[in-house]
């Protein structure tokens, strides 16, 4: 493990654990308006400031955290789930089934713009962040899928698959407890940098307000409603934007480090 991914993992908990216990760090409540103290710069009491409607933005940084950790995780797991599923079906049983998974379904997917496709899903199907989660799920399976796909495609021509197989093991022993286990180690690296991914896509759409509806702390609305009022108070936007840019780095330092620690060429380098 590379440096940078021991940074990584650390930059990741701090945020997990911010998540998990916002109720608990938070030093205000991050739906309060109070008039009489909006803008105010960074202080003992209000350690991030305030913005346009006197809310603490520390305290809404703590809770746009557990969103985007939500969003994120959330996203990672079905879209792993379903890319999966479809990548071993289609390189396991190759053929015509190949054909028609990987061959067309992947390239409808494929011909749009991920971002672009998945502003079209919410803006149909309206904000809110199980949408926004089932949006980002629509566009993201793909992408574990054709790794998915690539690496069945590999495994199942070892030796011991030919073994089970002339043991008279079934496509689905040989799926499961043979290929899978063999071919699962490319999907963790993937799914690093697709939480990462996942991140920033909330925060895009939120902050175009097609993603988590206001009032709700995410840190994409927070850029958005900032914008206006940058040049006045640049702390508004300052924090909110430095937490979406840690996540992210963080995420992207995991994934180069597992990378370079479960590839043994790049770790004999």
């Amino acid at each position: 493990m590379t440096r940078l991914g021991y940074i990584g993992f650390a930059i990741a908990a701090l945020f997990i654990l911010a998540a998990i216990f916002a109720p608990y760090i938070a030093t205000h409540d991050p739906l309060v308006q109070n008039l009489d103290q909006r803008l105010l710069s960074p202080s003992a009491d209000n350690w991030f400031g305030t913005d346009a409607l006197g809310r603490d933005i520390y305290s809404r940084v703590i809770y746009g955290a557990r969103i985007s950790l939500e969003v994120g995780i959330s996203v990672v797991v079905v879209s792993a789930i379903v890319g999966i599923l479809i990548g071993s079906i289609a390189g396991f049983f190759g053929g015509w089934v190949d054909k028609i998974l990987s061959g067309y379904l992947f390239n409808v997917f494929l011909a749009f713009p991920g971002l672009l496709l998945a502003i079209a899903i919410v803006a149909f199907l309206g904000p809110g962040q199980g949408k926004l989660i089932a949006a980002l799920c629509i566009i993201g399976w793909v992408g574990y899928a054709r790794v998915m796909r690539g690496q069945v495609l590999k495994v199942r021509e070892y030796d011991y698959v030919t073994a089970a197989r002339a043991l008279g093991a079934g496509n689905l022993r040989i799926l499961s407890f043979h290929i899978l286990p063999n071919a699962i180690q490319p999907l963790i690296v993937q799914s690093s940098l697709g939480l990462a991914g996942a991140v920033l896509s909330e925060a895009t759409l939120s902050f175009l307000g097609l993603g988590i509806p206001p009032p709700a702390p995410s840190w994409g609305t927070m850029i958005d409603e900032a914008r206006q009022i940058f040049t006045i108070a640049p702390h508004v936007l300052f924090f909110p934007g430095v937490a979406i840019a840690l996540t992210v780095l963080a995420f992207n330092f995991i994934g180069d480090g597992l990378r370079e620690y479960l590839d043994p060429k790049q770790r004999s380098r």
